[in-house]
């Protein structure tokens, strides 16, 4: 046998094998995906169903007698004095400040830890990074006192005065959130950024540009791929986030999304769980259908930022 036809035959059988592990793989991950939908279809499946069946029968499909239509969800949208769009309006609206806060500020952060490389910087940057590893529940009971001793002050134009807020508000969680989520974004903004040639940031203060203008109108625009990917991470993060709200906010006048399921209570505890599982699946499906619009974003987003650590 000649050297080229084993060459041949070895490619041919490397290449039968990598196919093999491929269909392997994909057959593999087809199954965690289908165990992973499964609580979504049961949720899905009880909203459905009367509150009785679906204690009994929890994993039977509705049939006569226990399918009850909409009667779920036109029950959990008018629940009691608090109706659910409000608390969607101020999971919304939570969500989007949050974001924007978080996006703009950590990267402004994360353009000055990468260019100036300065010994304050780097502390600065070691503490975002310790931030990601510290629990949540060190922090919590100390944090619920201080939301709502400190306040912010502001001009009100109604009053034509000096007026001040809480942290207790949807208006002003989102600097909460800020806190809570710079140390990954600032992370992912670092890496990224040690990657952008800094002959472009040169070129642009030869022309005349200062500071904040050579961020904003070049190095903001390339920031585009980690900046998608940071958002996507952060609005799933404050749209689903149940406690920190609840420790938060003053919940006889603003209740998000989780804080209203929560609340899906009776006399002695009782719980409606038809009604529950409707606004589950009211909650869920407007993050589901963003992130699977922004999956792809995610994985160059991170693979971008993981070019110089």
């Amino acid at each position: 046998m000649s050297a080229k036809t084993t060459e041949k035959t070895s490619a041919k059988g490397g290449f039968k094998s990598e196919r093999r592990r491929h269909d392997a793989l994909t057959v593999i991950f087809s199954i965690l995906s289908f165990i992973y939908l499964i609580p979504i279809f049961l949720v899905a499946m009880n909203s459905f169903k009367s509150n009785a069946s679906i204690n009994l029968e929890t994993f039977a499909f509705p049939r006569e007698g226990t399918f009850v239509a909409l009667d779920n969800y036109i029950k959990g949208l008018t629940f009691g004095n608090y109706p659910f769009l409000k608390s969607a309006g101020y999971s919304l609206l939570i969500t989007i400040v949050s974001a924007a806060l978080i996006l703009l500020c950590t990267s402004m952060a994360a353009w000055y830890i990468a260019r100036v490389g300065s010994g304050f910087s780097k502390l600065v940057y070691y503490l975002c990074v310790f931030s990601m590893v510290v629990p949540f529940q060190m922090v919590m009971f100390t944090l619920a006192k201080t939301a709502d001793s400190v306040h912010i002050p502001y001009y009100s134009f109604l009053s034509h005065s000096l007026e001040s807020v809480g942290l207790n508000t949807p208006w002003t969680i989102p600097i909460i959130y800020l806190g809570f989520g710079a140390g990954l974004a600032v992370f992912m903004f670092a890496g990224f950024v040690k990657s952008l040639p800094v002959e472009i940031e040169e070129a642009a203060a030869i022309d005349g540009c200062g500071p904040l203008r050579t961020f904003f109108r070049v190095v903001f625009p390339m920031l585009k791929p980690t900046m998608i990917s940071v958002g996507v991470l952060e609005i799933m993060w404050v749209w689903n986030d149940y406690l920190l709200p609840y420790l938060v906010l003053d919940r006889t006048k603003y209740m998000t999304i989780p804080i209203l399921i929560q609340y899906q209570k009776g006399s002695y505890g009782a719980v409606d769980l038809g009604v529950t599982m409707a606004l589950i699946l009211l909650s869920i499906v407007p993050i589901i259908i963003f992130y699977l619009t922004c999956q792809r974003h995610i994985i160059k987003g991170v693979a971008a930022g993981a070019v110089k650590g």
